[in-house]
Parts: C-alpha cells; structure tokens; sequence
C-alpha cells in the first residue's frame, strides 16, 4: 500500500525541518573543522616558521581566545540583527580567515587569522544551537538539538581526512610544495569551502520565527511556523504565546548569580566546575596535537595523519552512544563511566609514553609500548565522545533554574573555552618537559571528575525545567 497524502505531507514537513536544522549545524561543522584542522599542519608550521613549543601553543591556542570573544557579543548580535544574519556574517568572517591562515608572512601574522577564526566559531557556536532550538518543534528538539554536537564530530572527523589526503598528495611531507602553497597551508586554506557552504545556507534558510515577532515582523512569523510546525498549528495563538514569552522576560546579568559560596550560587560553580573538568582531561590534546604527538614518539607523518582520522571516527561513534543513552541511562551514570574508562585509559597511555628512548626527531617507543598508547588514545576518545563531550552540553543547558539559565550558561560556556586554551597553549611545553607526566596530569582529573559528579552533580533526567532550583 502506498503512502497516504497526510503521512505525505507530515513526512515532507519533517524532511525540510531536519534540512533547515541540519544548515543551522554546519556552523558546529565549521567549529569542529577548525579545532581538528590544525592537527595536521602543526608540524608544517614548526618547521617553516622554525619556532619552538611556546610560539606553537600561543598559535594553535589564539582560536579559542577568538571563540571566547565571538561567542560573547553573538548573543547581542544575533538579537539585533537576526539569527540568519549573524550566520551569514560568521561564515563570511570564517571564509576570509581561511585565506589567511593559508598565506600567512610570520607565525605572528598566523596567529592573527586563528584569532579572526575563532572569533567566527564562537559566533556560530552560539547562534546555530539558539536558532536550532527556536525554529524545531517541541517534539523534535532533543534529537534536532544533537545535530550541533554531530556535527562537530563530523567536522572533527572530515578534517583530519582531508589531512591525510593532502599530505599524501604531496609526498607524506606536509612541508612539501602541492603547487603554489606547501601542503599545511592548503589544509589551512581548505576550510574556505565550508565556510561558503554555510554561507549559502545560512542564505536560504528562513529567520527564526521568534526574533521575527520580537522585532514587529507577525506576517513573516506565521508564515514560517506553518513551515517547521505544520499547517494545522494554530498561528495566531503561537504568536501571541511567544510575544508573552517575550514581553514577561527580564536581562539577567552577572549580579542575579551572586551566592554565599565564593560570590556565586552553587549550582553556577557546579556548571563552571563541569566545564573545566571537561577540557582538564586533555581531550583537546587528542584533536589538536595528536598528529605531532604520534611523531614525538617514532610513528611517520602520513601514519599519524591516518590514526587522527581513525581517532575521529571512533569520536563519532561514542557520540551516537551518547545521543542513545543519555535519556535512558540518565546523565550522572555516563558521566562516573566516562570518568572510569578516561582515568583508565590515561593512565595507561602516561605508562606507555614514559618508555619512550631517544630524543628529537629520533624518539620512538617500543613495540609494545607503541601498540598500548594507540589502544589506549583510542579508548579514551571513546569513553569521552560517549559521557562528558555530549552530557555536559546537555546538562548546561537544563541544569540551571529559568531566571539565570542565560547568564549562567555563558559563564560556564567562557570557563569552557578558557579552560580549553589553558589546556592547548601548555601542552607543547609539558610534552617537551615530560610526556608522560602530561598524561598522569590528565588522569588526575579524571579521577576528580569523578568525585566531582558523585558529590556534588545531581540527575536531571526526566525533570521539566520549571523544576530546577
């Protein structure tokens, strides 16, 4: 039996929210790209620019400042000028920025244009999941709102394939020519093409239908909730629902987070503590340095670039993991799991690398040893794709009670990206110091997030926000 013409309409309504929502996303795909993108070429840059450890760090780690400042006027901008808007300036800003980490006259000059990336990331890091949250119907948005951590990882994952492509087009040496460019610089530049797709969907999608009706635009408003809730919802009273919305919500601001405990509420300090354990674990070290890291220890450059790709992959899968269980198993049980399996796994690396024989470009680890930190890097990715890289987004965003859930998801969000820049701007030098303390560091903190979430994070899962105080 054929499809009736209601399934048809109701199938052809769902398909063009999941196209919308998916367009939305390409800016976590731009996010994820961009982090993961400098893996490959950090060992080109090193070397064309004959820089040491600290210029490297400050470099990889001068996005994630932009992230941080991009992210904090985007709320603003995305209220004054429109969601669509702000996506569009963010993917013209990434798009520019691509160009220039590609041509870049001095490591200083690169560093600049990682600034102006990430400033465009912190930007679409807000905006997407806003506008997702806006335009999908009550019904959909928890599986609608995952598509920006998917995306992410698939961006993650994208990167360092087109990595891997470029260094084996140019010899398995990303300081050889391809062309005009040595081939870190074409990884750089490569960003260019997502960043012009987002900009043509970010085009064609429509404007959330509540910053319509925030700035006197009613006609337009009806006529995009009829596109994501169907032609049968009842226009006029969504209108005047999120009118009321909006007419009864108050600015919060820094001083409605205040509390007895060090100057905020405790449950603010929880969502900052969540932040920071997420990045302390080292997970950024994994997507940033990994390529060179795998180097450090005796493994080829074109092999390195295939175990980063292999490491994202195995991130996409925890993620899905993660997107299943979270509302089944409940927040807390992944969380204490991913802290087990991640202490476990670090630990392990920490012993491997501490095996490691020779110095400079000779180093290599044993056979053994070698085989271990591969497994156990790609454990640890696992353990946390499946527990705190999804569970701690979910958590910020319901954990806080309605009056300060703004407010307090952007502090938590800047603990997030400044716990993340301390992490990527200190490893060169830690694993030139000492590679394997590195990891028993990491580890430590895994053990502590443990302790964290057993004492002081409670379950959400299953509480309607109105509950949470």
């Amino acid at each position: 039996m054929g499809t009736t013409p209601t399934a048809r309409t109701h199938e052809e309504h769902l398909g063009h929210i999941v196209f919308i929502t998916a367009a939305a996303a390409i800016g976590g795909f731009l996010f994820g790209y961009d982090s993961a993108v400098i893996n490959g070429a950090v060992t080109g840059i090193q070397r064309h620019f004959q820089v040491g450890p600290v210029e490297t760090g400050t470099t990889v780690a001068a996005a994630l400042l932009g992230s941080a400042a991009g992210a904090w006027f985007a709320g603003r901008l995305a209220d004054r000028l429109g969601r669509t808007r702000t996506m569009q300036i963010a993917a013209t800003v990434f798009a520019v920025s691509s160009i220039g980490q590609a041509l870049p006259f001095a490591i200083w000059d690169l560093a600049i244009w990682r600034v102006v990336a990430g400033i465009a990331i912190g930007m679409a890091s807000v905006t997407g999941p806003a506008y997702i949250a806006e335009v999908a119907p009550p019904a959909y948005r928890g599986r609608l709102g995952s598509f920006q951590q998917l995306a992410i990882v698939l961006g993650i994952a994208t990167s360092q394939l087109v990595n891997y492509v470029i260094a084996q087009l140019a010899g398995g040496d990303v300081n050889n020519p391809l062309g005009p460019l040595q081939a870190w610089q074409w990884m750089l530049g490569a960003c260019l093409i997502p960043a012009l797709l987002f900009l043509l969907f970010a085009t064609i999608i429509p404007e959330s239908p509540r910053f319509l009706v925030a700035v006197g635009r009613t006609t337009e408003a009806h006529r995009v909730l009829r596109e994501v809730e169907g032609e049968d919802v009842d226009v006029e009273a969504r209108v005047g629902e999120i009118r009321s919305v909006l007419q009864s919500e108050r600015k919060t601001t820094m001083r409605d987070l205040r509390g007895p405990k060090f100057g905020l509420q405790g449950i603010v300090w929880v969502g900052i503590l969540l932040s920071m354990f997420q990045q302390f674990v080292g997970i950024n070290v994994i997507f940033y340095y990994s390529s060179a890291l795998w180097q450090s220890v005796g493994i080829e450059q074109s092999q390195s670039l295939l175990i980063s790709f292999s490491t994202s992959i195995i991130n996409i899968v925890g993620t899905f993991i993660a997107i299943a269980l979270v509302d089944r198993l409940g927040r807390r049980p992944l969380l204490m799991t991913g802290s087990v399996g991640m202490a476990v796994a670090l630990a392990t690396a920490a012993w491997a690398f501490s095996a490691a024989g020779g110095a400079g470009e000779d180093v290599a680890l044993p056979p053994l040893q070698g085989m271990v930190a591969l497994i156990a890097a790609h454990v640890f990715v696992l353990f946390f794709a499946l527990s705190w890289g999804v569970v701690v987004w979910v958590l910020l965003g319901e954990m806080f009670p309605n009056r300060i859930r703004a407010t307090a998801l952007s502090v938590a969000a800047a603990a997030q990206w400044i716990s993340n820049w301390l992490i990527t701007v200190t490893f060169p030098s830690l694993s030139e110091w000492n590679l394997s303390g590195a990891y028993v560091g990491y580890a430590t903190f895994a053990v502590l997030s443990f302790l964290f979430v057993l004492f002081f994070v409670r379950e959400t899962k299953g509480r309607r926000l109105e509950e949470m105080g």
